[in-house]
């Protein structure tokens, strides 16, 4: 079956889950974001609840009040995802169901974290999820995080199913990659803001971002440059904001991505333990790593 060959457009900002300084959920603070991030960054779709979205630790009903939050500020302008991975199938498609019933545009399913299941589990975890949602899938191929890597032959064999569309390549293997590309149609997403454009030109479509909270425009202006053959355009963008796409992960990027978007105003707010705030040492930093890329924090 053919997909579109990019389905969620360019841009995806897995965006963080703004609090209230008690920690609950900020939702208006939420519905600004997201206009931020389309409206300003020019994302062309948004990933809700992923682990940037501190998705470990919010609960089923907070996942599904932000999804139709976001989905009513910004759904006629951008595509919403929804992240449901878990490591219990059971319970991704649970969340799958409610995402559906939210009104989001389609699923980010990560691989089974921690539990380790051999490839035969993780194939049938992405086609039980597949066989009973009713959106496209984006496959997130985390091994880092994850403890399991996809492998090539089993990517290969889920691309079958008609809802499995895209995969987020955090796996840090352009060879791998380049091969499911070959045997494929799945649309690949960079997992990793600083390989979006070598995994372009093996053939990747675009990014799911971290860093994209502050580099949005750059990085539609580099996919842009490379999409018209203006390389020197593209690689020139790329190492404009690779000081960024880095240095937001010296600590876990949600944390740092917090403390830069409270810095200029925008709904953030603190993180939830097990992660802490990052410091003002922390955020000195990520305002030089931002000045680099000539951005303002």
């Amino acid at each position: 079956m053919t997909h579109h060959p990019r389905p969620f457009g360019r841009l995806l900002t897995a965006m963080v889950t703004p609090f209230t300084p008690d920690g609950s959920l900020d939702l208006e603070g939420a519905a600004r974001l997201a206009a931020h991030l389309v409206d300003e960054q020019r994302n062309d779709a948004l990933v809700i609840s992923g682990t940037t979205g501190e998705s470990p630790t919010t609960t089923d009903t907070e996942k599904e009040q932000l999804l139709r939050v976001v989905i009513d500020a910004v759904g006629d302008r951008a595509k919403v995802i929804a992240g449901v991975g878990t490591n219990n199938t059971a319970h991704t498609i649970e969340l799958a169901h409610a995402a559906e019933k939210a009104g989001a545009d389609g699923l980010l399913v990560v691989t089974p974290y921690y539990n380790k299941p051999p490839q035969a589990g993780v194939e049938r975890h992405f086609r039980e999820v597949a066989d009973t949602a009713g959106l496209p899938i984006m496959v997130y191929d985390i091994p880092h995080r994850a403890g399991t890597a996809i492998a090539t032959d089993t990517m290969c064999r889920i691309a079958e199913h008609e809802r499995i569309v895209a995969v987020k390549d955090a796996k840090g293997d352009l060879i791998a990659s380049s091969q499911v590309l070959a045997r494929t149609d799945l649309a690949y997403y960079s997992g990793d803001d600083g390989a979006t454009l070598p995994l372009l030109a093996i053939g990747g479509v675009g990014l799911v971002g971290t860093s994209s909270h502050f580099t949005g425009v750059l990085v539609q202006e580099m996919i842009e440059a490379f999409e018209r053959g203006d390389n020197a355009t593209a690689l020139a963008r790329h190492r404009q904001a690779m000081p960024l796409f880095t240095g937001i992960f010296r600590s876990p990027g949600t944390m740092l991505v917090k403390a830069g978007l409270n810095a200029i105003g925008l709904p953030a707010g603190p993180v939830r333990s097990p992660l802490v705030d990052a410091g003002e040492d922390e955020l000195n930093l990520l305002r030089q790593d931002a000045a680099a890329a000539g951005i303002v924090l």
